[in-house]
């Protein structure tokens, strides 16, 4: 992985020409004064709340106002022949006591569409019937000061209570709050309604209706004029067990109720927002559609889950959002969406609204991928970085040619280099910010189903690296989320991982164990990835990882073992195989730590169950073995042990034998330049190591670029040297040999079981020799479930070995050459065993009988029964 700069994004406001925003809205601007006659005032100071600071003279004149509407109450009281008794006075929502009032007032800004005042139509039936008693105390409607503050702060955790339409004393108050409206009215069926203007965007009206009615609002701004739904008189859009599940971390669809969503909802479409953020004192939504000021956008606190949510109508697929939170010491910051599912291409960093209408039509391979456990499958991997393969192709261009050309060279799966939103090219994807989004570099979401979709039909599965041990400090991203540890871990030497200046998850946070376990669902069930490659698994298990004494603290155990980590995995791996039959899971983990591939439930020797992977990497034999094969020839005799070491432990694990990006880069070298000597050694090396490698135990795992010697490090810049296998270059039959030879070793490697069948079972192995270091040979057997054996000859010495004796069964009457990496055609100097090879009943390495063969220089040969 590759360190990044601390931040690599854009703010929202960046220059009109690199955003799809629209202008800046106009500065919020003081309505002009309104005329009216003195009755009407009085009235209208009677039917809202007096400001704070009113002068004593209209306190004067209100007081007057009060009594006059009280003395008339009682009057007309007193002339009703059926007794009852007034309801008492109620408080206002600031705690005065407020008379009844008429329908509010207040006429919109001079100019704006020609209305002055406000004009009543006739109310409807029902809902808009005048209703309340004449003696019924009205309050006023306005936002009391506590209230508007906390509005206007951003720190207010039910908007919804104070906004909208609700039923009071004397009728329905409607409350708005548009920052730089010059005008609010409300409407409804046949009725029209200018709200008074409250200042500093709120407005507010008392209507005589029974009942909330449906409504609609029409906001004058200068200049221009729009009708729209009032956000603030939905319900909430997530029920109690959604909230429920949340609560507890255990909501394994976590994507489907967290992020934007475009629905319907009582009715209407718009996009449900919704965010975890329990340590905010207030989030607000501001994006596109509000010119990134989200100061009218409040969200509402759903009860002690975290959780804000708001349903904002009209809003739809292709609006840029991010969630402006207040911190707990006031100060905000403007943060995406860590749920979103698509984001803007870096390095601008806002979330989008999206949704998906892709129809798959992988349906045969999903039902077909789950009859076979991976371990016991033909399972050999091409990996890809997709934004190099082949630069400046999209998802879809990618699923035009890449499908084909691995198809052509025989892998059963590609493994793609994370495809998660990352802000850093550099960190090859390493480094996640948009956990639930493919990198948007390449295409929408769609775009990616579409490339998955292509393999699968195809018939190559795909493998994504998965990234949970870290996350990069981007101020705009998941570090310190809402204005403390959130995602990481709250204690400072436990969340800082000391390689990569990024910060560890607190895996022992419920919350965050489900952000993390429902994503590895996300990308299997909506993307239908057949396999997660978990990265940097060693460092998630040991809270001593990099770190030297004092700067880690033992667990409750007194062990370095991070146990947080260790449920966080076995939570996943069992969830995940659960829920999406034939997925498999790939730790990439650098250690010895017991049980990586056994069932969770199992118990090892160190008392923890296992891990629950399907697969891990075989860091050990990878080492050891380019170790070895780095060596000139005549040393290599001295280090015979490097190639035989992996086959002590070969069964303690489920292992696939990776020669990854990790050791073509970096000052490592590509793969055919770690090989010493000239230019033909270096590839007869590299062409015997490779059927060395598809004839070990194991599965295989190939980096692209490898596939034909490419004699340069991969470059996340350029990507892989095609132009070598171009027909104009000299050295063009050179690499093109390479590249046959793998097609051949996974043409071969397929149609013989007993290279891949019992891969995890030691009934399927045999050595025949290693310990002939003189000789610099390895020679072992592999055996299918029925007893078909294959016969693997590697020869690390640049001579050629006539008639060398090696020991077989005596129940096979012939054996043929079916491989020789040192055949012509692969650039080889064409030292073959063309004819089948008969036993003889010489006993030989342990065995009844042997065969003598022809060893080629820097050569493997596979030979199966004739």
């Amino acid at each position: 992985m590759t360190p990044r700069p601390e931040s690599s994004g854009s703010h929202p406001e960046q220059p009109a020409d690199q955003r799809r925003t629209e202008p800046p809205a106009p500065a919020r601007k003081k309505p002009a004064a309104k005329q009216q006659p003195a009755a009407a005032a009085a009235k209208k100071a009677a039917a809202r709340k007096t400001p704070a600071k009113r002068t004593a003279a209209a306190a004067k004149t209100a007081a007057t106002a009060k009594a006059t509407v009280q003395k008339a109450a009682l009057k007309k009281t007193a002339a009703k022949k059926t007794a009852g008794k007034s309801p008492a006075a109620k408080k206002t929502p600031g705690g005065a006591t407020a008379p009844a009032a008429p329908a509010a007032s207040g006429a919109p800004p001079a100019g704006t569409r020609g209305r002055d005042t406000a004009r009543t139509a006739p109310v409807p039936e029902a809902a808009e019937r005048p209703a309340p008693p004449e003696a019924e105390i009205a309050v006023s409607p306005a936002v009391d000061s506590d209230d508007r503050e906390r509005l206007l702060h951003g720190t207010h955790h039910a908007p919804h209570s104070v906004l909208g339409a609700h039923p009071v004393p004397g009728g329905v108050a409607f409350r708005a709050f548009r920052p730089y409206a010059r005008a609010v009215t409300v409407m409804s069926g046949g009725m029209t309604v200018a709200l008074h203007d409250d200042g500093d965007g709120f407005f507010s009206g008392l209507l005589p209706l029974r009942e909330v009615p449906a409504y609609r609002l029409r906001v004058a701004y200068e200049g221009t004029e729009l009708e729209t739904e009032d956000a603030y008189r939905f319900l909430p859009t997530l029920g109690e067990l959604d909230l429920h599940l949340i609560g507890e971390g255990r909501h394994e669809e976590l994507w489907t109720v967290l992020g934007a969503h475009p629905m319907t909802h009582q009715g209407v479409t718009g996009t449900r927002f919704s965010v975890w953020a329990p340590n905010a004192r207030g989030v607000r939504v501001a994006g596109s559609f509000n010119f990134w000021d989200g100061t009218g956008f409040p969200m509402r606190s759903l009860g002690s889950t975290g959780v804000w949510e708001l349903f904002v109508p009209g809003i739809g697929e292709g609006e840029l959002y991010k969630f402006e939170i207040t911190r707990p010491d006031g100060s905000k910051t403007l943060r995406a969406d860590p749920m979103a599912r698509r984001t803007e291409v870096p390095p601008a960093t806002s979330s989008i609204v999206t949704s998906s209408r892709y129809a798959w039509g992988d349906a045969e391979w999903l039902a077909r991928r789950a009859q076979v456990p991976a371990h016991r499958a033909p399972f050999s991997v091409y990996e890809v970085h997709l934004p190099s393969w082949r630069p400046g192709l999209t998802y879809r261009q990618l699923a035009e040619q890449l499908p084909a050309y691995v198809k052509d060279l025989g892998f059963t799966h590609v493994e793609l280099m994370p495809v998660a939103e990352h802000p850093f090219g550099g960190s090859w994807g390493y480094q996640v910010t948009g956990f639930y989004a493919p990198t948007a570099r390449l295409g929408t979401p769609d775009d990616f189903k579409y490339l998955v979709d292509a393999l699968h039909r195809a018939g190559i599965g795909v493998i994504m690296d998965w990234v949970p041990a870290h996350f990069p400090r981007d101020e705009w991203a998941l570090a310190e989320f809402d204005g403390r540890p959130l995602y990481e871990h709250s204690d400072p030497l436990r969340a800082a991982h000391p390689d990569w200046g990024t910060l560890e998850f607190d895996f022992g946070r419920r919350e965050v164990r489900n952000f993390l376990v429902a994503n590895a669902l996300y990308w299997c069930e909506e993307f239908h990835i057949d396999g997660l490659r978990v990265d940097a698994v060693a460092s998630m298990l040991y809270l001593d990882y990099s770190r030297e004494p004092g700067q880690w603290t033992p667990n409750e155990h007194g062990g370095r073992e991070n146990l947080d980590a260790v449920a966080f995995l076995q939570e996943m791996n069992a969830t995940v195989y659960r829920r999406v039959p034939g997925v498999v899971t790939i730790a990439e983990e650098s250690t010895a730590w017991d049980g990586v591939t056994r069932a969770t439930h199992h118990r090892g020797p160190s008392g923890f169950g296992g891990l629950g992977f399907g697969l891990k990497w075989n860091m050990g034999w990878m080492h050891d073995s380019l170790q070895y094969m780095s060596h000139e020839p005549v040393h290599r005799a001295y280090h015979h042990g490097e190639m035989t070491f992996s086959m002590v432990y070969a069964y303690s694990e489920n292992y696939v034998l990776p020669i990854s990006h990790d050791e073509v880069v970096h000052g490592k070298r590509s793969l055919v330049s770690k090989m010493p000597g000239d230019w033909w050694r270096q590839r007869a090396d590299l062409r015997a190591y490779l059927g060395f490698m598809w004839a070990h135990p194991g599965k295989q795992l190939l980096f692209m670029g490898q596939e034909f010697a490419q004699g340069a490090e991969w470059s996340e810049a350029r990507g892989p040297d095609w132009w070598l296998l171009d027909p104009h270059y000299g050295a063009e039959a050179d690499h093109r040999g390479v590249r046959d030879l793998v097609r051949d070793l996974n043409t071969v490697y397929r149609a013989t079981p007993a290279l891949w069948q019992y891969d995890t079972e030691p009934s399927g192995f045999r050595w025949v020799t290693g310990d002939a270091a003189d000789d610099n040979v390895l020679a072992f057997l592999r055996y299918d479930a029925d007893g078909a054996p294959l016969l693997a000859v590697s020869h690390f010495a640049p001579v050629v070995r006539h008639d060398y004796r090696v020991g077989v069964p005596d129940d096979v009457p012939a054996w043929r050459e079916v491989l020789n990496t040192d055949a012509a055609r692969y650039g080889g100097s064409d030292v073959t065993n063309p004819d089948p090879v008969k036993p003889e009943p010489q006993g030989w390495h342990g065995r009844p009988a042997s065969i003598r063969l022809t060893l080629p220089p820097l050569a493997t040969v596979w030979l199966r029964p004739a």
